[in-house]
């Protein structure tokens, strides 16, 4: 394997031969019969690696910036081990104590701190059973920030290295006995590296590291299945469902609604002019008698009609299917109902109502044990309200992704790269609050290459624009006018 010879100095300990073992294993990374880098990437690091403590008291391998001087402190971008007695190396992207110069660029790019952060959540989920093995910085420029310290607690054999360089590191990997965690680890931040610096690995390894990518990218936009959903509203009965446009969200409900509910239930779409007495209840207009003049009388809304067709069978769940749920303002539309959105409750809830409904509530109102709420909403959308603390809390959220395994089994070859040019855009350049705008994959579900570049150019280049004309994507616009020009050289 590539980095076996890394490995071996990760899980031994620091002594005389530590500069040159570390040397031996650099060298082998690249352009050899095992080396997973071409022989050039080799000019795009040097090796520190001062024996015993160096100047610094504080032993340490690290691969920096060439442009450094070859002793002294440094800047920019760097992989650094750390060794530890009686325990593997400790591994780390760290910022030299001199600044971030000439990485500037790569440190401030929002995919970078993205993707490490992804790959120390996909660490800790495979490698980590049920301990913290792999920490990340929300934002790696931030050298003012130290590690926390429940983190220098818990990893406290490493606590001379986070003392001393606690403000500069900001990935952390703390390895185990398991050396293919190591292995994994090693591939995820080198590859990582690498690319940074404009290297690939050797075609050889390419498909190891579509591999490892695959899986921390899993940890950056999860996937969501239809019976992960249905499980958690048997569990928390209070479910939303939230996402970018194209990701199939309003279609999962419904597939729920008709497969897992047997058709038992309902959906219904929010807008800005649904009110407390179009969900809840309320007096409407009158005419059955036919008399002369306005009459009035309690008319039960969609939250009620619901709950009252849910308790003529408790023995089966009865699904509310709300679409677009954010588009009203639910705390307003809810009232005093939000009391009834409880699930971990010893006593039933009941609210007294204004009028009387008649049958089966009358003046007052619960929701049955059997009654389950979905809720969809678009991330995208920033002109509706947004959901508040008191309703979130109410509520179960889980996040619907864009993922390239539908498309791939959907599209043809045109869509698939359209898609993952696309999301490499916003992977690297997207801010948080602009990520959730990707566009999801039902926006490349097209065989046919010729209505692919129809479809391209009439249904996701007009919402990339009006993204840019919102100034949704202010941030990163010409990488998005770019993709555009692109597609309409299709």
């Amino acid at each position: 394997m590539a980095f076996e010879k890394l490995v071996e100095v990760i899980h031994s300990s620091v002594d005389a031969g530590w500069k040159d073992r570390n040397e031996a294993a650099l060298a082998s990374l690249f352009g050899s019969a095992e080396g997973r880098y071409p022989q050039a990437a080799s000019g795009e690091i040097a090796l520190r690696a001062p024996a015993m403590g160096g100047e610094t008291g504080v032993s340490f391998a690290a691969y920096i910036h060439p442009s450094n001087p070859p002793s002294g402190a440094y800047s920019g971008l760097s992989f650094v081990i750390f060794p530890a007695d009686g325990e593997p190396c400790l591994l780390g992207l760290v910022v030299g104590t001199q600044g971030l110069t000439p990485d500037e660029a790569i440190l401030g790019r929002p995919g970078h701190a993205r993707k490490t952060k992804a790959i120390c959540g996909w660490l800790n989920r495979r490698y980590g059973k049920g301990s913290r093995i792999a920490w990340a910085k929300q934002d790696p420029t931030r050298t003012d920030i130290s590690v926390p310290d429940e983190i220098k607690k818990e990893w406290f054999s490493h606590k001379a290295a986070l003392d001393r360089y606690g403000k500069e590191v900001y990935a952390l990997f703390r390895p185990t006995n398991d050396k293919a965690a190591t292995e994994a680890a090693l591939t995820a931040l080198l590859d990582l590296l690498f690319e940074e610096r404009g290297y690939g690995p050797l075609a050889r390894w390419q498909s190891s590291a579509e591999e490892v990518r695959s899986g921390w990218l899993d940890c950056l936009m999860p996937g969501v299945e239809r019976h992960e959903v249905k499980a958690l509203l048997d569990f928390r009965r209070y479910v939303i469902l939230q996402g970018p446009p194209g990701t199939g969200k309003t279609k999962m409900a419904l597939d729920l609604l008709g497969d897992e509910y047997k058709g038992l239930g309902r959906s219904i779409q929010f807008h800005a002019n649904t009110t407390y007495e179009n969900f809840i209840g309320g007096l409407a207009p009158d005419n059955s008698d036919g008399g002369v003049g306005l009459r009035f009388k309690a008319t039960p809304g969609v939250l009620m009609e619901a709950a009252a067709l849910a308790s003529g069978d408790l023995s089966r769940p009865y699904l509310l299917h709300i679409d677009e749920i954010n588009r009203a303002d639910l705390s307003k539309i809810l009232g005093e109902a939000i009391f009834l959105l409880e699930t971990e409750t010893t006593r039933e809830r009941v609210i007294q109502l204004p009028y009387d409904f008649g049958s089966p509530f009358h003046r007052s109102l619960n929701l049955p044990k059997n009654l389950q709420i979905l809720g969809t909403m678009n991330s995208a959308d920033r002109s509706i309200a947004i959901v508040d603390v008191a309703v979130r809390r109410r509520f179960a959220f889980v996040s619907a992704w864009p993922r390239m395994s539908v498309v791939q089994q959907h599209g043809c070859s045109l869509m698939q790269d359209a898609f993952q040019k696309l999301v490499s855009i916003f992977v690297e350049h997207a801010p948080d609050d602009a990520f959730a705008l990707v566009p999801g994959h039902s926006y490349f579900l097209e065989m046919s290459e010729d209505q692919a570049r129809r479809d391209l150019k009439t249904s996701l280049a007009p919402l990339l624009q009006e993204y840019l004309f919102q100034g949704y994507v202010g941030g990163f616009a010409e990488p998005i006018r770019s993709y555009l020009q692109w597609l309409d050289s299709l």
